[in-house]
């Protein structure tokens, strides 16, 4: 009866572990398929499990000071790291929302997001950030 009652824990453990891979990978595109919302600064900034939850959906960033998402980029030349910021800016100018975009040595990029008029994260910086990862891929 033990193992039948372990087995049973395994398979209900795997099967919530799939169920959550789904989700993820369906926020994953409901995400790219989002548009950022003007913030008014009435919100409140993403608690760190709310933010830390669609970090994991945003490969390559990381949150800094838990109020903003950095994800570094090289590029193989100059030119190349400036097509990518020409990109990002039309990016932003379409979703209304603004990164901090560092350019250094040359071929390195450093973006950076947050929602300055509430002074942390939001959804509208993730959804940026999966929209730059898309450009990028």
């Amino acid at each position: 009866m033990r193992f039948i009652s372990e087995t049973r824990f395994n398979i209900t453990s795997i099967s919530k572990d799939l169920k959550t891979k789904e989700l993820i990978k369906m926020t994953r595109i409901v995400l790219t398929n989002k548009k950022c919302v003007a913030c008014e600064g009435n919100e409140k900034p993403m608690s760190e499990q709310e933010y830390k939850t669609l970090l994991k959906q945003v490969n390559g960033w990381r949150v800094a000071r838990k109020k903003e998402i950095i994800r570094n980029f090289v590029f193989k030349n100059f030119k190349l790291a400036i097509d990518f910021i020409n990109k990002v800016a039309r990016l932003a100018e379409s979703e209304g929302h603004h990164p901090d975009i560092l350019l250094h040595a040359y071929k390195k990029l450093t973006i950076s997001l947050t929602t300055h008029a509430i002074g942390g994260l939001s959804e509208n910086d993730f959804i940026m950030a999966a929209k730059i990862n898309k450009i990028q891929a």
